[in-house]
Order: structure tokens, then sequence, then C-alpha cells
């Protein structure tokens, strides 16, 4: 039997943030309540059966947090949300919600998006190294960078080196315009957008004209000790294992180590074993060692980049 409720809220801002962009947030609440939502003005208008009014009804009530206070709900606000009722995880939600990483640079507060994300945060707190694997968009590097940034400017650490290897992608380095350094830039491009999330472009050139923040390629770690440093490895599949140790036994003390990396996109040839694979089998079960996994529920970037996670992963189960 069709049933209806109404559902007042405070303002215009609430009713917006509820709403998301285009309805967005509406179509997503639909989808996972199997119920009908009509916003008009500040009224929501939920139809459905009783069954499906008291689950939507419950999941606006877990989001108000957000729309009280008029700021923006995403899709996975929704779906861990959901994940939380189902799971009877309501206090662990609101503890979720709670732990602010950080402010980036337009005031926006940074925070873990879903359960297994808070996982990977707590696990780079107390571990000296983490290595977190998880497909594009699951914030593997954005977080790390999120602790790293706050690591530093609370004087925690006294550097903060990023790396990945260069791999080529069809060219080679040597044909690439510029010196060595404007050679690599684009590989290391990522990690420089997550630091101008949190640190002035000024500031960032000074810092590292100080050599208190270093972003290099990986070949640059070889022979050294990284102590007293917060040290990110970027899209780890596509070191060798060989370099795999060579950076992890560079770790020195009072240093912490997160190594990030997808095992679906990697670039090195056919013959090539990737040492993000071969070190999760020798490590995993090393003492001190974090492994975290990230899947398709935990990507924060457009709603359609969960959709082609979760379309490649199916077809490569066939």
């Amino acid at each position: 039997m069709t049933e209806s409720k109404t559902i007042s809220l405070p303002n215009i801002e609430s009713a917006i943030a509820l709403a998301g962009n285009r309805e967005e947030n509406l179509k997503t609440l639909s989808k996972q309540t199997g119920a009908t939502l009509v916003l008009r003005g500040q009224d929501l208008l939920i139809t459905g059966t009783a069954n499906q009014i008291q689950l939507c009804c419950r999941l606006v009530s877990s989001l108000e947090d957000f729309w009280k206070h008029g700021k923006s709900i995403t899709n996975v606000d929704i779906l861990t949300a959901r994940h939380a009722l189902d799971t009877n995880r309501q206090d662990e939600l609101q503890d979720l919600r709670g732990d602010v990483l950080a402010r980036n640079r337009r005031g926006d507060e940074i925070r873990a998006k879903t359960f297994r994300q808070r996982q990977y945060v707590q696990a780079v707190r107390t571990h000296d190294l983490t290595f977190c694997i998880g497909p594009a968009g699951t914030g593997k590097t954005y977080l790390a960078a999120v602790l790293a940034v706050q690591a530093l400017l609370s004087n925690q650490y006294e550097r903060l080196i990023l790396t990945r290897p260069a791999v080529e992608a069809g060219e080679r380095l040597g044909f690439l315009p510029g010196d060595l350094q404007q050679k690599v830039n684009p590989y290391l491009r990522p990690l420089y957008d997550a630091l101008h999330e949190f640190i002035d472009p000024e500031k960032i050139a000074n810092l590292m004209e100080r050599g208190i923040v270093e972003v290099a390629p990986l070949a640059y770690m070889r022979g050294r000790t990284l102590s007293n440093a917060f040290v990110i490895l970027d899209e780890a599949q596509n070191t060798t294992p060989a370099q795999m140790k060579m950076v992890l036994t560079r770790l020195g003390f009072n240093s912490r180590m997160v190594v990030t990396g997808d095992l679906t996109q990697t670039d090195l040839p056919l013959h090539q074993a990737s040492g993000l694979s071969v070190s999760q089998k020798i490590l995993e079960k090393v003492e001190g060692i974090a492994f975290c996994y990230l899947g398709k529920g935990d990507v924060v970037r457009h709603p359609l980049v969960q959709r082609i996670v979760a379309a490649y992963e199916e077809h490569e189960k066939t």
C-alpha cells in the first residue's frame, strides 16, 4: 500500500544541501530506499510503502549533521550513512564525521568519508609503515598528503618527502623537453596538487628550496636514509620489486611512510612483476606494518567513477 510523508526542513539552505546539485542526492536516496522523493520549497515529500518511507526518514535523519547547517552532501555520504544503518554503526558514523583531519585553504573541512577510509587514517596514525591499495578516486594519496602536511606543520617531522616512479607511458623521458626536473614534473603533478590544497604555492616553493618539502622521482631515493621524515610513495604498483625494497629500506628513525597504489593500473611491461604486489605477499603479516584496502564504495570523486570502477571489476571477473 502506497503512503506518503512530509519532512519540513528548517530553511531553504537545508533543502538545497539535502537535494544536491541537480537533485542528485534525492535520486540517490530514492535508489537506496525505493521511495519517491519530491522537494517542494522546504518540504520533502516521501512516497512509497511504509517500510520504504521509514528507511528513507531514517536515512534523511542520519544526514541531518550536513543539511541542518547547509553543508554539501555527497553520494558517498549517503552510501556510508546507509551502510551505518544496515550494520548498526551509527555511533561509529558520528565518530567518523567528528574526526576532522584538517581544513584546506578554502576553509573546507577534510575528513574520511567512509569507514574503510577512516581505518586507513587510523592505520597511518598508529603505524610507521602503511600500505593502501585501492582503485582510482578512493582518496589514497589525498588522505596521506593531508596527514603528512598536518604532521609537518605541527613539527612532528622535519621533512615531507613525496615520491613516485617515473614510468614511461608511450614516450621516453629523453624526448620530453626541459631539464630532468621538468621532465619528471608531469609524473609528480598529482602530489603537487595535493600540497596546493593546504599550503600557499609561494610557501611551497620556499619549503622546497629549504629541503623541508621534497617532491622527487623514486630514483632519487637510492642510497639515502630518510630520518625525521614523513614519506609518501605514490603509484607504487609501477615500482619493480627491487625499487620497492630499496625505498622501504630507506626508512630511518622517527619517520613514517605511506605506500599507495592500484594493482589494476600497472604500467610496467607485461613480463615485469609489480613491487607492490610482491611486497604485499612478503610483508602482509609482518608486525608493525598495516595493509589497508579500499574499494569502489570508497570512491569519493564523481559518482560516475564508482560505476566505471565497478564495470571494470565485473569485466575482469569474466
